[in-house]
């Protein structure tokens, strides 16, 4: 199973799932939504192939409408267990659709600039005065002592600058999402933009990147298939 779209919503010509070669897709329809699927490989795992191969057909249907996207690797044991699903989550996933119809997901990281130790001894009080007592003092202890307080000064500046990049960019977007933790991360929020802000989006993210070149990396992917916002209730506000 890939994802599950309006019964109205048609597929792209000639689309293609996971498999060697690629399997065709097709959709089985229930009253009003319908799930997009293919026959599942006997040998199905998550090669980088069929993986991309998922995204890739639900980048496709996203173009065209709105879509709920399914994890790689989501089955069901026939064309009756999916309708059975349908039927069950029919309401959900109607309105569901609605809430996503013209909108994309994209995802920032922000992670400590490890180029910015200049930055830090110049700026942390704390920091330069280990700094001299490490030269004056040599050790092991001394040189502890300071990697510990570079780090933490790395990770405060980080998140001062992704508190500051989310002011800016959760006015651009209808909802926000707080992702896992990522190690070496102080942020991962997704964001549910409308497609026709999509390059808004990306230039705003270019503007923090530049304010906050020597405090923090940001790395936006997107537009992606919306998978923080398919669930319902998804959308909760995030903090750096």
């Amino acid at each position: 199973m890939y994802a599950i779209i309006r019964s109205d919503h048609r597929l792209p010509v000639e689309a293609r799932g996971v498999g060697n070669p690629p399997v065709r897709v097709r959709k089985v329809d229930g009253n009003g939504v319908a799930a997009v699927v293919s026959d599942a490989p006997g040998d199905l795992r998550a090669r980088r192939r069929d993986l991309l191969a998922h995204q890739d057909l639900l980048l496709g249907l996203a173009e065209t409408g709105s879509v709920l996207p399914m994890r790689f690797g989501s089955v069901a044991g026939g064309d009756e267990a999916v309708l059975k699903q349908l039927r069950d989550g029919e309401q959900r996933y109607a309105a569901t659709l609605r809430r996503l119809d013209g909108r994309v997901e994209f995802n920032l990281k922000a992670s400590p600039d490890p180029d910015a130790l200049a930055a830090v001894v110049r700026e942390d009080r704390e920091v330069r005065q280990l700094s001299a007592a490490a030269r004056r003092r040599p050790g092991y202890e001394a040189n502890i002592r300071l990697g510990q307080a570079v780090a933490a000064a790395l990770d405060r500046r980080a998140a001062q600058a992704a508190r500051d990049t989310l002011e800016t960019l959760v006015p651009l977007a209808d909802a926000t999402a707080a992702g896992p933790d990522v190690p070496g991360c102080v942020l991962n929020a997704s964001f549910l933009v409308e497609r026709g802000l999509r390059e808004a989006f990306r230039d705003a993210v270019a503007a923090m990147t530049d304010r906050h070149r020597d405090r923090a990396v940001l790395k936006l992917a997107g537009p992606l298939p919306c998978y923080s916002f398919a669930a319902s209730g998804a959308g909760e506000p995030v903090e750096a």
